[in-house]
């Protein structure tokens, strides 16, 4: 590429981010999140809107997505307090484990009915919409202004941060397994062979990603702590904190750990150990964040095509609404009614499980690993992202406040 399609690529990539920004500030009063209109942004400048670029390069999205969500899984244990963890480990433990499972099982019972596609084929679906995302409730709350109990906020952050894990070792686990068995290894002796390649893959992911993140939470603090940093040098302790994690994740990865796990559980213990270095860095950590996030909803909005995913539009809402109204209730109830959550914070738990870039980047694999009717998973999920944040995002502080939770 010359000089001239260099610079008019890198104008075209600030205007468009220039443009989402704008967009994201004035509809930010509506209560919509900023992550939609950038991803509605890239969806008019890919190949069915006005600018009509062409982009199918799910590898590069996949990968600028692990990326951006290692970062924005970082800087949310960064600004998460530690008697917040404590309080809300045990049910958000429950959500990313229990409740995953349970919600991937039911979205791909209504999958196997709505979209005719096989038992395995809805599953993975169910594994790649069952997780909520990190950056649109660490967003949304920080936007609403929202005061809740803090064992409801810690629940439901704490759980945005420790179920994606789950979800992509489960997404991963049944690729392979469709990969060695077919598209519809549906007998029950494979079922459990399955189950078989899957509870190892995920002891493996899990136990890995805690112990880095222990052990590399307690080196960075430390570490931290020794550092001559003035106060000045915000700056430096930004892109520091940036790298550090960035290190981590990708070291916890290399070995076969889940380092989205690592970072996060990382960063709660930095945060905890070296809270004034921590301090320092969460500004431009912020700025990071951001433009990880903008990136990424706008890849993600050039990746998909919206009229293959306007024929997908009645099965798609039907599995949406059922995720939302169904799926994430009953598995909130199955996880928080024994911990003695009363039905108004249980209601709100369900209804604070937001979707965003998570899902789609899962359903983003099948495609790469060339599962038969990837694409049509990746449209479905994207649809899911997409009426989550209109419908559940704007509607969230309302709900806490016509349940009695905000506190004045």
């Amino acid at each position: 590429m010359g000089h001239g399609g260099a610079d008019l690529l890198t104008a075209a990539i600030a205007a468009l981010v220039l443009v989402a920004i704008a967009g994201a500030l004035y509809t930010h009063r509506f209560g919509l999140s900023h992550l939609l209109v950038f991803l509605v942004v890239g969806m008019l400048a890919g190949v069915d809107g006005p600018l009509g670029l062409p982009f199918d390069n799910y590898a590069l999205a996949v990968h600028v997505g692990n990326l951006a969500l290692a970062l924005i899984l970082f800087d949310g244990g960064l600004r998460t307090r530690w008697a917040q963890v404590r309080d809300g480990m045990l049910p958000a433990g429950l959500l990313a484990t229990v409740g995953v499972a349970a919600t991937a099982c039911l979205v791909a019972t209504l999958a196997h009915l709505v979209l005719d596609v096989p038992w395995a084929q809805g599953l993975l679906l169910g594994a790649a919409v069952s997780s909520t995302d990190a950056a649109a409730v660490f967003a949304r709350f920080s936007a609403s202004k929202l005061k809740l109990d803090q064992r409801l906020t810690a629940t439901i952050e704490v759980e945005s941060g420790m179920n994606d894990p789950v979800a992509m070792v489960l997404t991963v686990g049944l690729i392979a397994w469709l990969g060695s068995h077919g598209a519809d290894p549906g007998t029950g002796g494979e079922a459990a062979s399955g189950l078989a390649v899957l509870a190892p893959l995920l002891g493996q992911q899990l136990g890995l990603g805690v112990l880095a993140g222990a052990g590399g939470g307690l080196l960075i603090s430390a570490w931290l702590r020794r550092l001559p940093m003035a106060d000045d040098h915000d700056g430096l302790a930004s892109l520091l904190m940036l790298a550090v994690g960035m290190l981590l994740f990708a070291a916890t990865n290399r070995f076969g750990g889940s380092g989205f796990l690592a970072v996060y559980l990382a960063g709660l213990l930095v945060r905890h150990r070296s809270e004034r270095v921590t301090v320092m860095s969460l500004p431009g950590l912020n700025g990071y964040t951001w433009l990880a996030q903008a990136v990424l909803f706008l890849l993600l909005g050039l990746l998909v095509t919206p009229h293959e995913v306007w024929q997908l539009a009645g099965p798609g809402l039907i599995v949406a609404a059922g995720l939302m109204l169904l799926a994430r209730p009953a598995a909130v109830v199955l996880c928080l009614a024994p911990l003695g959550f009363d039905w108004r914070s249980q209601c709100f738990v369900a209804w604070s499980g937001l979707r965003g870039g998570v899902p789609i980047v899962l359903a983003a694999y099948p495609v790469l690993a060339g599962i038969p009717g990837a694409w049509q998973l990746f449209d479905v999920a994207f649809l899911v992202v997409l009426l989550s944040l209109l419908i559940q995002g704007p509607t969230l502080a309302p709900l806490a406040r016509a349940l009695r939770l905000n506190r004045p």
